[in-house]
């Protein structure tokens, strides 16, 4: 197959997250070695003394980057940093502040900026500190929602991909107490065409296979334990499959997982966060990661969060973030494969018969 079209190296956005967190060192220590340079133009989207007193703490003289000013400026084949704020901003290792929460927010609107104006491909975050970051001026419960309101879309589904397991939820960002007011017909239906269209997108998956996990214990058990699983996830698998999409379930989560059946299906998608979280982390902790489906633009992240008690005493792991860069770039790939088979399938078939000759 002709890749003519395909980009070898895309620019991929990194922002800095909470500066008094891990997030500079995850991305000191992802790029320690030249893995990525050759395979995109890597910009970061922070504070150039940031990352020098991060540089100095961590002792690591072989993190060098460029500093531009805008992405057109980037330099192939080596680390780029675009400077999102100009002032000094007290840098305290451990300690979630609102200077810190803006700082992290003006990074990553910038990054943004950047994206929609066509600058940028891809977008890797690390990981900020909610309560701060809607401290200094985001008012949105996280990345994804933000993401999706500068994107312009509501069809955003937040996506954890591991080696053993992908698990997507309905109702993310949301308080316990409000999930089940949370769950529809509608919001189910629209969930699991998200992730269908994501496995053959994103992950190149053929003919996905998708489990429905239910929202009340042992799925309600046939409406004694609750009737969300017959007036909501039931229906919403039945339109679904009349779209031709594999949805199967209800099933109750802990036996699902308990007994591996998960291991049968492309991906999972749970009702709420720690429903689909917990199993996922207890599974794919050091190589998971947070991908939002559903967006324009490719966007990945660590699966982890700020980590504060550990900042800055080298003893973060960058396991996460190194995969959260390599599932960008491959995501990238697959939707520009996918988008250029499907605007010529006959032209795809010549190319395929003329390989295998």
């Amino acid at each position: 197959m002709s890749h003519g079209a395909k980009k070898q190296h895309p620019k991929l956005a990194i922002t800095i997250g909470d500066i008094n967190g891990i997030g500079p060192e995850i991305i000191i220590k992802a790029f320690r070695e030249d893995r990525f340079l050759n395979l995109c133009t890597p910009i970061i989207y922070g504070s150039a003394p940031a990352m020098i007193f991060y540089k100095k703490l961590l002792q690591n003289k072989g993190f060098i980057f460029q500093t531009i000013q805008h992405p057109d400026e980037a330099h192939p084949k080596k680390i780029n940093l675009v400077n999102a704020w100009e002032e000094d901003i007290k840098i305290q290792v451990g300690e979630p502040t609102p200077a810190a929460g803006k700082a992290a927010f003006r990074a990553l609107s910038l990054a943004m900026e950047h994206i929609n104006s066509g600058a940028l491909e891809i977008l890797v975050t690390a990981p900020i500190h909610k309560k701060s970051t809607q401290q200094g001026g985001m008012n949105f419960p996280g990345h994804t929602e933000y993401l999706a309101h500068a994107c312009n879309t509501d069809q955003q589904l937040m996506v954890l991909v591991g080696e053993r397991l992908k698990v997507a939820v309905v109702s993310g960002h949301v308080p316990l107490a409000n999930v089940q007011a949370d769950i529809s017909k509608k919001k189910v239906l629209k969930a699991i065409k998200a992730l269908h269209r994501s496995l053959l997108e994103d992950f190149g998956c053929n003919g996905p296979r998708i489990a429905v996990l239910g929202l009340n214990p042992h799925a309600g058990e046939g409406g004694t334990l609750g009737t969300e699983e017959q007036d909501s996830l039931a229906p919403a698998m039945e339109e679904a499959a009349r779209h031709g999409i594999t949805a199967l379930g209800p099933y109750p989560a802990d036996g699902f997982f308990g007994t591996g059946l998960y291991k049968n299906f492309d991906a999972v998608l749970a009702m709420y966060h720690d429903q689909g979280l917990v199993p996922f982390k207890l599974l794919e902790f050091e190589n998971g990661v947070n991908f939002t489906a559903g967006l324009p633009i490719v966007r990945t992240s660590p699966d982890h969060g700020t980590a504060f008690s550990i900042a800055g005493k080298d003893q973060a792991s960058d396991q996460s973030m190194v995969e959260a860069i390599y599932l960008a770039l491959k995501v990238y790939h697959n939707r520009l494969e996918y988008k250029e088979s499907n605007a010529n399938p006959l032209g795809t078939k010549v190319e395929r018969q003329k390989d295998r000759e």
